[in-house]
């Protein structure tokens, strides 16, 4: 049974779904305004673990992701410019270039990094008609009013459990950095869910609305999007930690006044990349995208199985000795699936190899215990009671979680330079000579390099050597 830990209950639960063997899933997607920086990246890769642990535990999986193409402004607050209209007047690019241009390098990276897509993609410009309908209900039931040249705003104090995935106590809160307190605003949580356009100017992005011109807030965007894809109530909500007190608490708010029913049983929050004792954001230009990877030299997938080591839900620090660890550990990994691949025998001892099996599936299950499930896999690389025949099949299986690509590892090409080839003449020099100990002496000194020399009726063969593994 998987159990997953449910914010808005604060404790792991059973995962129930609504729908016998069906898994309703949203997960909030990338504003484009610029690329994502590597901890959006690792909240993706989370989300896309759990979408693989539902499939491999024989889940219909029905994922939905927005595109924010509009509407979020800057602090993530009701106030400031809108991020991709500011980012197309510094561009010198339109509005609509700018969302297009971000939404692709971001799908990009999905690739790069293995990241499942998902089944439905949806921008919120093109959910316009859908937004101003949900607004509308919640004017229907009393739920907003206007702020002359602002908006059209969600009155919170008429709700009476506002905040309850943030545990929020309202009487306690104290205007700043995400809740801003705009002139009108009848509450400190109220939020904006219409914009007006501003009447001196005119903004590339807007749309008529029975209010005015304008443009929808960020909040109503996800709950429209996903009401509409995925029903009034769905089974998971899935984003970073930053999402719960203030977009995630207006989801619901607004989701929930609108429908009279409860928005989304299971919600699921990664927590930080951490950098130098802080997140990692745009906002404050302290930031990496993964190209500023690939440019040092690492493989993506080197910084998703970095994400592996952690658990979800903690922190995870980083620094350049810590992926360099993890991208030693990869390497390490896949030349033992070299090794394995190239003498695949052995008989099956199935009830071992079910041993294993059993502690995966319970670790992925526990709350996608990935690190756990980590430390399993590579116990069953190193377990000499496994044939290698056996330990491939597992390297596949259990790679269906770990998206590593490891059915695709292909024999590394070795390049071998003039102290290895001096080294290979000397050893097979020694063998002809049958002084044996000398040539047992030169292998040793060839596998303190990385290699092992392998014998055949063609010659010597050069092979990497797998280290014991960094994890």
């Amino acid at each position: 049974m998987l159990k997953l830990y449910n914010t808005l209950t604060r404790k792991k639960e059973d995962f129930e779904p609504i729908l016998k063997r069906q898994a309703g899933i949203y997960t909030c997607g990338p504003t484009v305004y610029n690329y994502a920086h590597i901890g959006n990246l690792r909240t993706y890769i989370f989300e896309d673990l759990l979408k693989r642990v539902l499939l491999y535990d024989g889940f219909n999986v029905k994922h939905v992701m927005n595109i924010t193409d509009v509407g979020h402004l800057q602090g993530d607050t009701d106030e400031g410019e809108d991020k991709v209209e500011m980012s197309a007047r510094k561009e010198k690019k339109s509005a609509w270039d700018i969302a297009r241009a971000y939404e692709e390098a971001f799908k990009n990276d999905l690739v790069l990094l293995n990241i499942q897509e998902p089944d439905i993609w949806c921008r919120a410009t093109e959910h316009i008609k859908e937004q101003i309908e949900l607004i509308k209900k919640l004017e229907e039931k009393g739920y907003t009013y206007k702020i002359e040249n602002d908006g059209i705003y969600f009155d919170t104090s008429k709700l009476k459990d506002y905040g309850k995935l943030a545990k929020l106590k309202k009487q306690n809160l104290k205007a700043g950095a995400r809740i801003a307190f705009a002139s009108g605003k009848r509450n400190i949580t109220d939020f904006a869910l219409w914009k007006f356009s501003p009447e001196d100017s005119k903004r590339q992005m807007e749309w008529p609305s029975p209010w005015g011109i304008g443009f929808p807030g960020w909040h109503v965007e996800c709950s429209a999007m996903s009401m509409k894809y995925l029903g009034e109530t769905f089974d998971i909500h899935c984003g970073g930690i930053d999402h719960i007190p203030v977009h995630h608490a207006n989801e619901i708010a607004q989701s929930e006044v609108a429908t009279g029913k409860p928005f989304v049983n299971y919600w699921l929050h990664g927590n930080f990349l951490v950098l130098n004792k802080g997140k990692m954001a745009k906002s404050s230009g302290a930031f990496l995208k993964l190209q500023s990877l690939l440019e040092k030299g690492y493989e993506p997938l080197s910084y998703r199985y970095f994400c592996l080591t952690a658990h979800y839900r903690n922190e995870l620090v980083f620094s350049w000795e810590n992926l360099d660890a993890a991208n030693a550990a990869f390497k390490n990994l896949k030349n033992k699936i070299r090794e394995i691949k190239s003498n695949l025998c052995g008989s099956a001892r199935s009830s071992h190899v079910q041993e294993y099996k059993q502690q995966f599936i319970e670790a992925i299950n526990e709350d996608l215990d990935i690190p756990k499930a980590l430390v399993i896999f590579w116990k069953a690389l190193k377990d000499n009671e496994l044939s290698n025949t056996e330990k491939y099949g597992l390297i596949i299986d259990f790679d269906k979680i770990f998206g590593l690509g490891l059915d695709s590892i292909k024999e590394e090409e070795v390049i071998i330079n003039e102290e290895l080839k001096e080294l290979i003449a000397e050893r097979e020099k020694s063998r002809k000579d049958k002084k044996w100990k000398k040539a047992d002496e030169i292998r040793d000194k060839i596998k303190k390099l990385g290699f092992i020399v392998e014998d055949s009726e063609d010659g010597p063969k050069l092979k990497r050597f797998s280290q014991d593994s960094l994890i």
